[in-house]
């Protein structure tokens, strides 16, 4: 059987930056971030952080039919995937609604608000709040349900909702799916609705940022100062096609997926083990049939937390066996966008890629002597050739993630 290749036909973002490509580009070129001071969570006792990262956004006026079923954060992969689906110039194509085309997309929890009249049930021993669309805003596969439901998809639905690796994961599972011949399009991505419990989560792990005077100088991924995330929100699409089946259409390919690594650390729910990041990371490369010399650029998670940014850029010196190769994080722009970041982070990337520029690493003003040898991206950012690169997500629960892509030579 002919092996199957995976290319991406379009993509979209939604975030702390802006909408699109374009609108991130100008952000990403003014080494600019989206992080803000919200003054409305004064109200929370006992939470330090005031920081955060909205998405910059406005909610298109969809047909309210079409929506009542959504809250935030479907509403907002709803808008990405149709962003991306009309790049791709798939929107009045057939194989959209025969069963050709699934969609593998993720959040880390549906509609908070919706949440809300449930436990408003449970406090208030009433259930005037819970309507017919509660629950459906607040499911966790809120994000893959409306989106199959908007377009009619009618293959696999796949969602994954494990936190920070919600958005790669899926990238992963739409492009196993179309490599093992189960489908010829996958809609795939992550969402993420803002939330003060979402930072919370983090707040009571000491994990948060807390210059709450100098939002613009946090988050600070692999800085010897840095005091932890910044939550932020969006949503990020990519479109996987079959190769031949994008080609016999005419369509524009961006960027060919190559490889794919997953595994769990299976030891702790919230301390990150760089021997399984390691081995996320080989286990993408040897999907890929590749040798780690063949990677020229890394997009890695940087949280800015102690731990995660010790034990990822460690994991990716021993995968690359002491190669100082050229790395940066995108979260210093956007924040921590959860269940979006890793469809956000590579469709940046794809782009970046694309341009010929890597953005560089913001507010890394000393390095941390504790975390790997690697070639931190700095300054005004780094024109580039690129030929092969890796995006990496790694999430609570100990999951990892690894995905490469190669640069589609027109």
């Amino acid at each position: 059987m002919k092996k199957r290749r995976v290319v991406v036909t379009g993509g979209s973002v939604i975030s702390p930056l802006g909408t699109g490509w374009e609108a991130c580009e100008k952000k990403l070129r003014a080494c600019e971030n989206g992080v803000q001071v919200m003054n409305d969570w004064d109200k929370y006792e006992r939470m330090n952080t005031r920081l955060a990262a909205p998405a910059v956004w406005d909610a298109p006026k969809y047909n309210r039919k079409k929506v009542r079923g959504m809250g935030r954060v479907a509403l907002m992969a709803v808008h990405s995937s149709d962003m991306a689906l009309q790049m791709a110039d798939l929107i009045d194509n057939p194989d959209l609604t025969n069963g050709a085309a699934g969609v593998s997309f993720g959040s880390s929890t549906g509609n908070i608000d919706a949440l809300l009249d449930f436990y408003s049930m449970l406090n208030d021993s009433s259930a005037q709040g819970i309507t017919a669309t509660t629950y459906i805003r607040s499911m966790p596969q809120t994000c893959a349900a409306n989106i199959s439901v908007f377009w009619e998809l009618k293959g696999r639905l796949l969602t994954s909702n494990t936190a920070c690796t919600s958005g790669s994961l899926s990238i992963g599972m739409g492009y196993e799916a179309i490599k093992d011949g189960k489908q010829d399009i996958m809609v795939c991505g992550g969402a993420e609705e803002l939330n003060p419990t979402e930072a919370a989560v983090f707040d009571t792990l000491f994990a948060t940022s807390t210059k709450n005077d100098i939002p613009k100088t946090t988050p600070s991924p692999f800085d010897k100062n840095r005091d932890g995330l910044v939550v932020g929100e969006g949503a990020g699409t990519l479109i996987l096609e079959e190769l031949d089946h994008a080609l016999e259409r005419g369509a524009n390919i961006y960027t060919e997926i190559v490889g794919f690594g997953t595994n769990t650390d299976g030891s702790h729910i919230t301390q990150p083990k760089k021997e399984t990041m390691e081995i996320a990371l080989r286990l993408a490369l040897k999907d890929a049939d590749m040798s780690a010399d063949q990677i020229d650029y890394v997009n890695g998670h940087g949280t800015a937390t102690e731990h995660g940014d010790i034990a990822e850029s460690n994991a990716t010196v021993n995968c690359f066996d002491g190669r100082k190769i050229p790395y940066s994080s995108l979260k210093s722009y956007t924040g921590h966008t959860l269940g979006a970041c890793g469809a956000i982070e590579s469709w940046l990337a794809i782009n970046m890629v694309n341009s010929g520029w890597i953005a560089p690493n913001l507010n890394l003003n000393e390095l941390d002597p504790r975390c790997g040898e690697l070639d931190y991206i700095t300054g005004e950012g780094r024109d580039m050739d690129i030929n092969y690169f890796m995006c990496n997500n790694f999430a609570f629960g100990g999951i990892n993630t690894s995905l490469i892509f190669k640069r589609w030579e027109k």
